[in-house]
């Protein structure tokens, strides 16, 4: 199978390389820019350094593509998200508007997309159906949800055309190789930067009030629905919901990272720094039911093994 990565060296990208490559049958196109090629990989990678922002990027690699998977974006923290939040607006959707025409010209068999739930309200179990579109996105969300959304509608319109395009509106991904920058990283990252570089006893500074919650998903069981969706969609068009199914607030979040540090932490909840006060977990019957796909990690034991792997590297994040 032939698969273009984009996004090759970001933190979900190159989970999807490493599990990809191990199947030698696979042909793999990886994708970077800012940052060099990753050693250690077989010879069925090849790396090709693009800026998927301009048109025809990718045109000498993409014919006969059977999955592309665009995981490619300008990402960044809730920091950003707050007081610079055009950076996530333009990049994101001049990149994507280009990327699913080239493939479409090229044929493409399979065109993968990660959303994600930012243009959804606070609602427990929500189903795909239930956003409404007419229903206003949180302020703080306005641009990055609209972009999202945009995207989510080139993808049905390119479906529409005759290339099968998966949407997936996952939550909040977390394992080894995720950003744990307290700059640029979501919370999950950020808080266990935090407790890594905390003493052995003191306090732990929260962001907001801690209330907010959040749905999660661990790394290997997002994996897990790109094949089934490869594998098992029928459709040619397929948006899914893709989390842990449950929320959790941030303050119980920071006591679980704590708890697994073994350190003597106290939280303090620091109300004047940004704070995204929504609550959303994900319905995610739909996508068993269309591709047999479930969650399968226990979050407990995920978090464990992330905490670990940022412990063991903290030398190098």
């Amino acid at each position: 199978m032939k698969i273009i990565i984009c996004g090759a060296t970001g933190f979900i990208g190159r989970n999807l390389l490493e599990h990809f490559s191990r199947d030698q049958r696979n042909e793999i196109i990886a994708i970077n820019f800012k940052r060099p090629p990753l050693d250690g990989f077989n010879n069925n990678v090849r790396w090709v350094n693009t800026d998927l922002r301009l048109a025809g990027s990718l045109k000498e690699y993409i014919n006969n593509t059977d999955l592309f998977l665009q995981f490619a974006a300008t990402t960044s923290g809730a920091n950003d998200i707050k007081n610079r939040p055009y950076l996530h607006v333009t990049d994101n959707a001049v990149m994507n508007s280009h990327l699913l025409r080239e493939s479409f010209e090229s044929h493409v068999k399979h065109f993968i997309f990660p959303s994600c739930t930012v243009m959804l309200a606070s609602l427990e179990k929500q189903k795909e159906e239930d956003w409404d579109e007419s229903t206003q996105i949180n302020p703080t969300y306005f641009g990055v949800g609209n972009t999202k959304i945009y995207i989510e509608k080139m993808c049905k319109f390119y479906s529409n055309l005759g290339m099968k395009t998966t949407v997936i509106r996952h939550s909040n991904v977390f394992g080894p190789y995720d950003k744990f920058d307290l700059n640029k990283s979501h919370v999950l990252g950020a808080t266990i930067r935090k407790v890594i570089n905390s003493p052995q006893k003191g306090e732990l500074n929260v962001w907001g009030t801690g209330k907010a919650r959040r749905d999660f998903i661990y790394i290997k069981d997002l994996i897990s629905f790109i094949e089934k969706s490869y594998s098992n969609q029928t459709d040619s068009f397929g948006l899914y919901n893709c989390g842990m199914g449950e929320s959790i607030s941030i303050n119980k979040l920071a006591e679980l990272i704590i708890r697994l540090s073994g350190k003597d932490l106290d939280i303090f909840n620091d109300i004047s720094k940004p704070d995204i006060p929504t609550a959303l977990s994900l319905d995610c019957s739909k996508a068993l039911e269309d591709l047999g796909w479930e969650i399968k990690s226990d979050f407990t034991q995920s978090l464990e093994l992330t905490y670990r792997w940022a412990e063991n590297n903290i030398n190098i994040l």
